[in-house]
């Protein structure tokens, strides 16, 4: 996804002038933003298709900003957090982040992630729209419904609904989901599927009763339903 808008969020101004080189180099129009509330506003103005950013902000923290950033958007999300800081990966994750990098990180690794990341979004589907009991689900549109009621979902739990919903009945372990998901390259925590799912079956259960995707302790997960 060549010429797409990245917002680098990091209050540090080395980080946001190397992270920027690297991605100006591929062909990345890149902006920047050095606390919380440049940040919000920067999203605004530029609506970018990602934001990279980090949890450790002056004025507003990354977690807020992130939490912000999803009431308004599904803006594809990498997080930054310290190495030691794994409640705030947890944390991160649930309120909708697509994916984390460690600090200290390879820039080289950070494009790779970058690339990764919008490349879900330029490979959608195309394919007819899935249709089960109480939910229906639109590839092309990257729409989801319950009983007629739109379910509104980050990119990641879409994909997963997806990847889950085209192998009905097939138990998909975390690995294949990465694969799928993430892509070859992901090289976190199998974990931040699970954070994932729940956030997912969640949102499923808020809006029907009907909870279509069960787990298999020890393997993975399965979609459960027939298709109308």
């Amino acid at each position: 996804m060549m010429n797409a808008t990245i917002l680098v969020v990091d209050d540090e101004q080395t980080i946001r002038d190397t992270v920027r080189a690297y991605l100006e180099r591929e062909g990345y129009t890149v902006h920047t933003a050095g606390d919380g509330e440049q940040a919000l506003q920067a999203a605004q103005a530029f609506q970018p298709d990602l934001v990279i950013l980090d949890i450790m902000l002056p004025k507003i923290d990354g977690l807020e900003v992130l939490r912000r950033l999803r009431q308004a958007s599904n803006v594809w999300v990498l997080m930054l957090t310290a190495r030691a800081d794994e409640t705030d990966k947890v944390v991160g994750l649930k309120l909708g982040a697509d994916d984390y990098l460690t600090k200290p990180f390879s820039p080289r690794e950070l494009v790779a992630r970058v690339e990764a990341i919008l490349r879900r979004g330029r490979n959608a589907a195309t394919t007819p729209q899935l249709v089960f009991p109480h939910l229906r689900i639109d590839p092309d549109a990257r729409r989801v419904w319950s009983d007629d009621q739109e379910i509104e979902l980050t990119p990641i739990e879409f994909d997963l609904l997806l990847a889950l919903a085209r192998h009905r009945g097939r138990v998909l372990s975390r690995e294949q989901l990465i694969e799928q998901v993430w892509g070859y390259d992901y090289y976190g925590d199998e974990r931040i599927v699970d954070v994932h799912i729940g956030r997912l079956r969640k949102k499923l259960t808020t809006a029907s009763s009907h909870t279509a995707i069960a787990t298999v302790r020890g393997v993975g997960y399965r979609f459960e339903g027939e298709q109308a």
